[in-house]
């Protein structure tokens, strides 16, 4: 395990690491968490070191190898990355976030649509709820923004496909699609409630619609897009004073 301090080069000399072992080329979870925080803020690598009192060229290598720093170092980043170490090792992966206590006075806020657009923007993981063949039903979908309305893909056939379906022509179902951030270190976060009818894109707009870019995680045959055109957006924001 690498144990550089914050000011040495921590390229090994002549293509061998301090550790004696064989160098590892692959970014490893540690890299991969690094560099979804830096990015997440915006930072480049020389402003991460400078946050972390290290050098560039160690957050590189960091970034770019399996390997693990000591454990000031890795809290030295986690402060740099506002984030935690227990966050940057994996440490709460399988566990649902906010179950930490509440900031002693916390403030409720209620956002605006610009601002509830604003937020959802950039596209990601939502959840649609609906009433389902089997009861209330709620799942996550990867969703972009385009042309103000909400996009996501499922497949033909699906639970989505079928459900969202009222078998009236022209008449469609109306339903809520959540979108939330939730920050465990600072005991913040907001949710966004898009509440509009499930439109399915016909053949003849799919390729228009393709221009959104989503890209579902599941997999598969999700070639059915469905459009969710906003009727009422309202959002929530918590605060930690």
């Amino acid at each position: 395990m690498g144990t550089a301090s914050a000011d040495l080069d921590p390229t090994p000399a002549a293509g061998r690491p301090r550790n004696g072992g064989a160098i590892m080329t692959g970014t490893g979870d540690l890299g991969r968490r690094l560099i979804h925080h830096r990015e997440r803020l915006g930072l480049t690598r020389e402003q991460v070191a400078a946050r972390a009192e290290m050098s560039a060229g160690y957050v590189q290598y960091l970034e770019e190898h399996a390997d693990m720093p000591d454990t000031g170092s890795l809290h030295r980043l986690a402060n740099a990355l506002d984030t935690t170490m227990d966050e940057l090792l994996g440490g709460g992966r399988e566990r649902p976030p906010g179950r930490g206590p509440a900031m002693a006075h916390p403030s409720l806020e209620v956002l605006g649509e610009d601002e509830c657009r604003r937020l959802i923007e950039p596209g990601g993981i939502g959840r649609v709820a609906f009433s389902g063949s089997h009861g209330p039903t709620v799942l996550p979908v990867n969703y972009r923004m385009h042309g103000g309305a909400v996009v996501f893909r499922t497949a033909h056939g699906g639970p989505m496909d079928q459900d969202l379906r009222s078998g009236v022509v022209g008449v469609e179902i109306l339903i809520a699609f959540e979108v939330d951030h939730i920050d465990e270190t600072r005991r913040e976060g907001w949710s966004v409630l898009v509440q509009g009818a499930a439109h399915h894109v016909p053949e003849e707009e799919a390729a228009a619609t393709a221009g959104a870019g989503v890209t579902p995680w599941a997999g598969g045959e999700r070639h059915l897009y469905v459009r969710i055109v906003p009727q009422q957006i309202t959002g929530r924001r918590i605060r930690g004073l």
